[in-house]
Formats: structure tokens, C-alpha cells, sequence
């Protein structure tokens, strides 16, 4: 078995901690000939959100807000199985957790702050209604007699 790519950024110098990682190997359903049967391809990584001490506890109470949805008892799972190898599962599974928290331990975005609308702008469009309201009187059946 090679090793694994290295350790998985989630940002910045914060990196999924391989010790913390729990995988489950299982048969993937799908393509594989006689060997699918034999082989536990399929990958299930489970990482323990709630007590992890490798993220800042800023960052770990923001995940665990945005992934409450995904969270069974404070653990994240992400399972993986497109590929025939183990190996390669096992790499998408590791990237794809890297990527959910990168996602849910980002900082909020920066609140709105509202723009006035041009003066200009705003004219203009009084203008065009107004002309629209005159071309629309004039259709009228008033004046036909």
C-alpha cells in the first residue's frame, strides 16, 4: 500500500490530523467484475468534529453551527466509493472532508452595506414611467368618438 498524499489542508497551516481519522472499509456496490466481491473498496471516513483539538475553537464552533445537519453525535462522515481502488477512495474521501470543513470553518462574510442609488439614475426612471403613463393615456378610448 503506498502512503497517503500528505496531510490534508483545511486552511491556512491547519491540516486534518491523520490520528483522528476513523476509516471503515466496505464493498462497493457498482463496476468491478469478480473482483468487486472480494474487495472492500468502498470508504467511510469519520472524523469526531466535537472533540478534535486540531482546530482553533473558533473555527470548531463554526463547523459544528453550519454541519449540525451532517453531524451524527459530533462525528462528520464522508463516504467514498467511484473508484475501484481502495486507495483512491480512501484520497477523494480525505479531500472531500477537507474541503467540508474548509467550507464550514470559514469566516462569515462581510456584512452588506447598502449603496445609494444615483440621483441621475433615479430621475431617469421617474422620467421613462411618466412617458410610459402618457403613452398609455393616449391609448384610451376617450377621445374616439
Amino acid at each position: 500500500m503506498y502512503g497517503m498524499s500528505g496531510p490534508y489542508l483545511i486552511r491556512g497551516s491547519v491540516s486534518l490530523p491523520e490520528a483522528e481519522l476513523m476509516w471503515r472499509f466496505s464493498r462497493s456496490s457498482g463496476p468491478g467484475g469478480q473482483h468487486v466481491n472480494t474487495s472492500d473498496s468502498q470508504v467511510e471516513l469519520r472524523f469526531d468534529l466535537a472533540r478534535t483539538e486540531a482546530l482553533p475553537e473558533v473555527w470548531k464552533q463554526r463547523a459544528l453551527e453550519r454541519l449540525a445537519g451532517r453531524l451524527t453525535g459530533g462525528v462528520i462522515t464522508v463516504r467514498a466509493s467511484e473508484h475501484r481502488s481502495q486507495w483512491r477512495n480512501r484520497e477523494t474521501a480525505a479531500v472531500r472532508l477537507a474541503a467540508l470543513l474548509a467550507e464550514a470553518t470559514a469566516p462569515p462574510p462581510k456584512p452588506r452595506r447598502p449603496t445609494r442609488i444615483p440621483r441621475g439614475i433615479n430621475e431617469r426612471r421617474l422620467r421613462e414611467k411618466k412617458q410610459r403613463s402618457e403613452t398609455k393615456r393616449g391609448r384610451s378610448a376617450r377621445d374616439w368618438g
